[in-house]
């Protein structure tokens, strides 16, 4: 479909009325470039708000509770913004439909999942982007983009974090069910957003990994959480360079942060807990041939480019300041997550239609991922350090065909993994009970 202005249109289906309202909202903010014309959802609370946001901004799209007559509609891509966990099985129907795929954080959850989705994503021809948001932080754009073009030289060290602590909103993302993918998953799942943006800033392949566990807690008995509270992977990448990557879903206190050490410079976010901007603002020391170690700056890059905002910038042993004025007319929609929500589906449009775009694609997603999956596997075995496979070979992923090794008795069958290294805890079910009357508490109350 064309629109006036002779563009094309992409047509879009939305799995998941919950976290995919991030992406109706882009569509209907830019329908010149996207229409989302079909919704799915089985929750009756998320039909419930879906159709109100619809009717109040008076937007046509069907809505669909079952996945295979939404799968039937005409449209050009899907949306995946259904459980964490079950990515992977819809991302393959869909491809094998002929549809493009925008896949939410994880891409898969087990081995035998990458090994059919990269088989489907090559098969298909059709565009797969994994939206891992925080690659699309402006502080992670401009971080790229200078190692990229060579500032920051060669990495040498790195590090990560992701620490988000959601005990107190629990009951809203499990509805206090026990076997919710939040409450089966291990420690390591949920890593892409901490090793992530380090992959993507650096281009390269992570080649080996030892995992460490943080032991479970007080808030994770009180929440029903059945792994660990956190953990961190020592990533090895394929220059010998050595990551830190340490992310949490029950840890007191949260934190977002990425630093980079290269050949030639240093290249860091600030903290989530630093107060102002926190992570919208990035700390810049780097040679120059007038300086060499001495040029430093702080400000806030805007990830289209051009003059950055709110910035400091000086030399060793001097100080020297200037503030740049921000343009409203310039700044990019904030639809969440810092802004990064609307580089991912502006980035997967340009990619649909043919349009040079940033894409993190099939093997890069994985790539991501399986920091998480084989930290795993290393922490089960005392911290012994594991090779991380490259599916980009066939002949690799092979090796892995019908590995379910995973958290979730419904996908592992016989090679069920417990939920952390200590074994799956037994949970009381009055503790899922609580969670199951807070919620509908809230529910009820709107």
């Amino acid at each position: 479909m064309e629109t006036s202005t002779g563009k094309r249109k992409v047509r879009i289906g939305v799995l998941g009325g919950f976290r995919g309202m991030t992406m109706i909202g882009w569509c209907v903010r830019n329908p010149d470039r996207a229409e989302v014309v079909a919704i799915c959802d089985f929750s009756e609370h998320a039909q419930k708000s879906v159709k109100e946001f619809l009717e109040k901004e008076r937007y046509n799209a069907t809505l669909y509770r079952d996945f295979e007559q939404f799968l039937c509609h005409d449209m050009d891509a899907v949306v995946l913004a259904n459980y964490a966990n079950e990515h992977a099985p819809y991302a393959i129907r869909c491809l094998e439909k002929g549809l493009h795929v925008f896949s939410e954080v994880l891409p898969v959850q087990t081995l035998d999942e990458a090994v059919r989705l990269a088989e489907a994503v090559e098969k298909s021809g059709k565009q797969y982007f994994y939206a891992e948001n925080y690659c699309y932080f402006p502080v992670a754009a401009e971080m790229k983009r200078l190692y990229r073009q060579g500032a920051l030289g060669e990495v040498e060290y790195a590090e990560g974090e992701y620490v988000h602590n959601c005990a107190e909103g629990w009951q809203f993302i499990t509805y206090g069910n026990p076997a919710h993918w939040r409450n089966t998953m291990s420690a390591f799942y949920y890593c892409t957003h901490s090793i992530g943006p380090l992959l993507h800033i650096t281009g390269l392949r992570p080649v080996k990994v030892t995992g460490f566990e943080l032991p479970r807690n007080a808030m994770s008995d009180a929440i029903g959480a059945k792994g660990g509270s956190g953990a961190i992977e020592m990533v090895t990448l394929e220059n010998g360079a050595v990551v830190k990557s340490f992310h949490g879903l029950t840890l007191r206190r949260n934190s977002v942060w990425y630093c980079l050490y290269g050949t030639k410079g240093r290249a860091e976010s600030e903290r989530e807990a630093a107060g102002g901007f926190g992570t919208a603002k990035l700390f810049l020391q780097k040679d120059t041939a007038e300086h060499p170690g001495g040029e430093w700056a702080r400000y806030r890059p805007r990830i289209a480019g051009g003059e950055p905002i709110d910035g400091e910038f000086g030399v060793e042993g001097e100080f020297s300041s200037r503030v740049l004025k921000e343009d409203p007319a310039k700044r990019e929609e904030d639809l969440g997550h810092g802004g990064s929500d609307h580089y991912t589906m502006d980035n997967f449009i340009k990619a649909v239609c043919g349009e040079p775009a940033d894409v993190i694609g099939i093997y890069e997603a994985l790539d991501m991922a399986f920091v998480g999956l084989f930290g795993y596997f290393s922490a089960l075995e005392g911290g012994k350090s594991v090779e991380i496979p490259d599916f980009r070979d066939p002949a690799v992923r092979e090796r892995f065909r019908g590995d379910r090794r995973c958290t979730d008795p419904k996908v592992a069958g016989e090679q069920l993994l417990p939920t952390c290294t200590a074994g799956t805890p037994d949970v009381p079910q009055e503790v899922y009970a609580r969670m199951k009357k807070l919620y509908e508490e809230s529910v009820n109350a709107k």
